[in-house]
């Protein structure tokens, strides 16, 4: 039977509304492919749709939401809702919290819902996620693959089903998600404007169309909507009839081993996608393209193990591990009864597992998103050795390739003082997320259930309580006073001038900043790279959390000519106090690499440290990394950092216990801003 015209979806506040129906959208048959994968198979995990602004994103995710089965609850039947997850979202509003109005009237306690249980059997939409806090993305994640939330938190002992859709948008310039976190998304997709005229001219007709007549449009497209809707429904029922056999099975852990992938969680996902596409493709039986797009949607993301790493998977590099597959497809006679191993047969011609053999269960084999990275292998997938490849082009031949010779643990670099909590992992900040420390009037970080009692006990018996329930009024509510880690912006001011020019020289400042470009990233800061040579300084990289166009800008880099120290620190300041406008909780730290020798402009060396002391009046907390080299030293660098009031450590002591020290020591008022 025929489902009915798709109905208006229902937002998250109850409201409905039309909108660009889901097959009118031109050019993004990839992403529309994803989004109804996780909707016949919502184990899948979710997608992550990585793009430029204007190609239609939201579009799509808003109009997967109406061809959703309807939910039936105590209510009755409704359509799917759309739910969206703000960026500022606290933990509270997404998985619900203590109802302090039900305990204040009725002395019970009570479970207040969060968007996790709004979303159930709809679309849980997150734009922007790549600024979502870490530790909420992995609350959606797990979510989105157990299909339930435990929440234990205030006093509450609660569990709930939710089953929905996760879709995260992001667009890379904004910065990264962590490739922790980007293996807990089940598929990607990364989208593009295309550039085919014909297209573009289709795509714009379609939206001058629907913006002269929404009614009349949203109409014309309901039939082809209601088709996929029907479809995505029939798919559901067939999923679980849909066999995976060994064969397939075999080519899907062939295809993982063969990219290197981290953990088992890949070859999970890879296997229900496959198994959900043959389902909306209608077949009883998982086949050798249903593996191919599979492994598409679901292994390019899971290959980034490093920020300076490529994401993506070629053509080519499909086809040839889809052919090295299918010559590992057969069983080996290891399978026929007993692994090669020895471990007994499972039946279907694998090992027998034991319950925490679960790649998604407690001590499986995927990583923990949250892992500090100066924790425990943290900080680093393992394997890896930390090396990359490249080195600074020679001396005087104007321009330096992108050299790295990072360490496997880059130093750790801390704002001294407490910030307001950008949302990081580096110094320490009031923040809503972080571990209690004691109670406060206020009550942005939750409830302080103890403080609270302890606030409404001294009043019990001018209450007139001689037994039964405690009775609260709400001055005894107390907040959670919390303190966790938050990201700075980090100025990086560069000396490229050609006192710096010679070869070995340029490559240690160049591998130094790259390696703290990926402690940057680790720690969620922004970052900005200023360039000093000639006759000026060079804003190279404006504050970005894109470690991507970091590492394409730094290889442009060009070396030579004088040193204009006093304006590379002039445009540092310009830069921190443009940024304080911008985003005023995170903190900024000045990090100088330089010999210290200013050569640029009229009294060159006064007028550096003219600058220096206009930063340190400006309260930015600052470091040196004194560059200079040879018998005579002049302590040029040394001066500069006593002006900044921050402090100096040699380059070639630029390892990662030297510069921790160095600058958790922190300087007198460094890291607080001026009055």
């Amino acid at each position: 039977m025929a489902r009915p015209a798709p109905q208006p979806f229902a937002a998250a506040g109850g409201e409905s509304e039309a909108g660009f129906p889901f097959s009118a959208v031109i050019g993004q048959e990839q992403l529309q492919l994803a989004l109804i994968l996780c909707a016949v198979h919502p184990g899948i995990g979710g997608v992550l749709v990585r793009g430029e602004k204007g190609t239609a994103k939201s579009t799509v995710v808003r109009a997967l939401a109406r061809l959703l089965p309807p939910v039936v609850d105590e209510s009755g039947a409704r359509p799917a809702r759309l739910v969206e997850l703000p960026v500022g979202a606290t933990e509270d509003r997404v998985v619900g919290s203590l109802d302090l109005e039900r305990v204040l009237r009725d002395g019970e306690q009570a479970f207040r819902p969060g968007l996790l249980a709004a979303a159930h059997h709809g679309v849980l939409y997150v734009d922007e996620v790549n600024l979502l806090h870490d530790h909420l993305v992995d609350v959606l994640l797990d979510a989105a693959a157990m299909g339930r939330v435990h929440i234990e938190r205030d006093g509450v002992s609660h569990s709930h089903p939710a089953r929905f859709v996760l879709v995260g948008t992001m667009n890379p310039e904004e910065g990264e998600l962590r490739p922790q976190l980007l293996d807990r998304f089940g598929l990607t997709v990364d989208v593009t404007a295309s550039r085919d005229v014909d297209v573009r001219m289709a795509v714009v007709r379609r939206r001058l169309d629907y913006e002269a007549d929404p009614a009349g449009f949203a109409a014309a497209y309901a039939p082809a909507d209601a088709a996929i809707a029907d479809r995505i429904l029939t798919a559901r029922d067939r999923l679980p009839g849909t066999a995976l056999d060994d064969v397939e099975l075999r080519r899907i852990a062939a295809v993982c081993a063969s990219f290197d992938v981290d953990g088992m969680r890949a070859d999970l996902v890879v296997a229900r996608t496959a198994t959900a596409h043959a389902a909306w493709c209608g077949r009883d039986a998982v086949t050798a393209d249903d593996v191919r797009v599979a492994v598409e949607l679901a292994l390019p993301h899971r290959r980034r193990r490093d920020p300076f790493d490529e994401p993506g998977i070629t053509p080519e590099q499909l086809d040839e591990a889809m052919r090295d597959a299918a010559d590992q497809a057969e069983p080996g006679p290891e399978q026929n009864g007993e692994s090669a191993a020895g471990a007994p047969d499972d039946g279907r011609g694998g090992r027998t597992e034991r319950p925490d053999d679960d790649p998604d269960g407690p001590g499986g084999g995927a990583e923990q998103p949250d892992d500090d990275p100066d924790g425990p292998g943290g900080g680093r997938p393992s394997g890896e050795s930390g090396e990359k490849s490249g080195n600074p082009g020679p001396a005087g031949t104007g321009q330096a390739s992108t050299p790295v010779a990072a360490p496997v643990r880059p130093p750790r670099w801390e704002v001294p003082g407490l910030g307001e909590g950008a949302p990081g992992r580096r110094s320490r900040a009031r923040t809503r997320q972080g571990r209690v420390v004691n109670a406060t009037p206020e009550l942005t970080g939750g409830l302080h259930l103890l403080g609270t009692l302890q606030a409404a006990a001294p009043q019990q018996w001018a209450r007139g309580r001689r037994g039964g329930p405690l009775r609260l009024a709400a001055p005894d509510l107390r907040g959670a006073y919390r303190e966790g880690r938050e990201g700075n912006l980090v100025v990086f001011v560069v000396d490229t001038s050609g006192s710096m020019a010679a070869r070995d020289r340029l490559s240690a400042v160049t591998g130094a900043v790259l390696t703290l470009l990926r402690d940057a990233y680790q720690r969620r800061d922004k970052v900005a790279v200023i360039a000093v040579r000639g006759s000026e300084a060079e804003l190279v990289l404006p504050p970005t959390s894109s470690t991507d166009i970091a590492v394409r800008r730094l290889s442009g880099l060009r070396t030579g000519g004088k040193t204009p120290l006093a304006a590379g620190l002039r445009k540092a300041h310009e830069v921190v106090r443009r940024e304080r406008v911008r985003d005023p909780r995170r903190r900024p730290m000045l990090v100088l690499l330089t010999d210290g020798r200013a050569t640029g402009g009229t009294d060159p060396v006064p007028r550096a440290r003219a600058s220096a002391a206009l930063l340190a009046r400006d309260g930015v907390a600052s470091i040196v990394i004194d560059c200079e080299r040879g018998m005579v030293r002049l302590g040029l660098a040394a001066d500069l950092a006593a002006a900044l009031r921050g402090t100096v450590v040699r380059l070639t002591e630029l390892t990662g216990s030297a510069v921790a020290d160095t600058v958790r020591a922190g300087a007198p008022g460094a890291g607080t801003r001026a009055a």
